[in-house]
């Protein structure tokens, strides 16, 4: 397992980690999700994800219990907060109250004294940002959380958010974690190029498209029994690229995959890798095998012309 900083931090992160969105708490029993943490730790994956919204805290209790058999300092412990956690006005958001009481929350769920990584889950049009970005730093400030970062913020916000806690002398984020794989790019035009000039890394979700780009799918044939699309809890976030056009794509990338005898789950996680700005790649896993399989791609190279390959597939 190949590691890299996190932004501009000198916290360093396995390049492939382990998130518990969709799976853990929920689809995945507990036996089955310990074993695949505990697989990811016995690889050398040394940042786990997860969120207190994942199934209303289970996703968060079944990994901390898993990962409190490890030395604390031996991983990188992330988790978020923003969505709603229960029917009230302040159940939600980012103000300084949901911020500093979710926080507290999250730590007892899991059982640990703090978070390596704590990330506001969206942008909150309705919370002043520096009510935000104080509280964040107050965490910090309290040892209760050593780094603070974003999921799915814009690079207006990003930057805004940088030059904010900068001015005022705060904690700065040094984390983004967006939606990135070979079918949803848009990061590549703004947030990329403004996280690098402002030290900020990427850690990217949904890197296989929620399970398209293991090949698992073909063209015009049913749906495989038991897959992510046939479940209710996911499918909705699949249709826009269960397209048979986009699966034909899928199938030229696995003639290029078999080409450098490796699986395409890997070519399309060792592609995310090849942005330097990029730090780390979510992958969520239901078996130990498939965390064994996706930690493969950490290290694997492309050569220019390889490159140029996959882009004319992908345009």
């Amino acid at each position: 397992m190949k590691y890299r900083r996190l932004g501009r931090s000198g916290l360093k992160v396995s390049e492939i980690s382990l998130g518990s969105w969709l799976t853990y708490g929920g689809s995945v029993d507990a036996g089955r999700s310990e074993a695949v943490i505990d697989k990811a730790y016995e690889l050398g994956i040394n940042f786990f994800d997860t969120a207190n919204v994942y199934y209303r805290g289970a996703a968060e209790e079944i990994m901390g219990k898993a990962l409190r058999k490890y030395k604390r300092d031996s991983y990188v412990l992330a988790t978020k907060c923003f969505f709603p956690m229960g029917d009230g006005p302040n159940d939600r958001g980012l103000s300084r109250k949901h911020i500093m009481e979710q926080c507290e929350a999250s730590l007892k769920r899991m059982n640990m004294e703090y978070f390596d990584l704590y990330q506001c889950h969206r942008y909150d049009q309705e919370a002043p940002l520096d009510e935000t970005l104080r509280a964040l730093d107050d965490l910090v400030r309290q040892g209760k959380v050593l780094y603070t970062g974003v999921s799915e913020w814009s690079a207006v916000q990003i930057s805004e958010a940088v030059h904010t806690a900068k001015e005022r002398n705060w904690d700065q984020i040094v984390s983004n974690q967006p939606q990135y794989n070979m079918l949803q790019r848009k990061i590549e035009a703004d947030v990329v190029p403004t996280s690098e000039r402002l030290g900020v890394g990427q850690i990217v979700f949904s890197p296989l498209a929620q399970g398209v780009l293991t090949g698992k799918y073909k063209p015009g044939a049913p749906l495989p029994e038991g897959s992510r699309a046939t479940d209710n809890n996911s499918n909705m976030f699949m249709q826009s690229v269960l397209q048979d056009e986009v699966l034909r794509k899928v199938e030229r990338l696995q003639e290029i995959a078999a080409r450098k005898e490796i699986a395409v789950t890997q070519l399309a996680l060792a592609w995310i890798l090849r942005l330097p700005n990029v730090s780390s790649c979510i992958v969520g896993a239901s078996s130990p095998q498939q965390i064994e399989d996706n930690a493969k791609a950490s290290g694997v190279t492309f050569s220019a012309e390889e490159l140029l390959e996959i882009e004319a597939i992908l345009a």
